[in-house]
């Protein structure tokens, strides 16, 4: 998927039904308006559900990738910000949810981050 006509700011998700949904601590979701959204390729690959009333979540049928979410009568969708292929240019705006945050999970800093594996030990 490449960038869509991006807006200037994005959020991530850290609420519980996250954590459930995803294999990730969060989610950064965009609100892209449907005239900016276009899919580039795969379209025929797309599954839906609808997880609550009125809602339909859209995934890759081959790698199982949550791609967007929508309610159709809405003027934007919510783009999943990790699968673009491209940079989106613009960093998270802010956090919500983090109410749902959990202590082991906080970016603490007495635990050692590596931009890739640790040293060998």
């Amino acid at each position: 998927m490449k960038r869509p006509g991006f807006p200037h700011q994005y959020h991530s998700v850290i609420a519980g039904r996250v954590r459930r949904r995803t294999p990730a601590a969060y989610a950064a979701t965009a609100r892209v308006l449907r005239e900016h959204f276009h899919w580039t390729s795969g379209e025929s690959l797309l599954r839906s559900f609808e997880s609550s009333p009125g809602k339909l979540r859209y995934f890759c049928s081959e790698c199982g990738t949550h791609l967007i979410a929508e309610r159709p009568e809405q003027a934007r969708v919510i783009l999943r910000v990790q699968t673009l292929d491209e940079d989106p240019g613009v960093t998270p705006a802010m956090h919500i949810w983090i109410s749902h945050d959990q202590p082991w999970m906080s970016e603490n800093s007495d635990i050692p981050w590596y931009s890739e594996w640790p040293p060998a030990q």
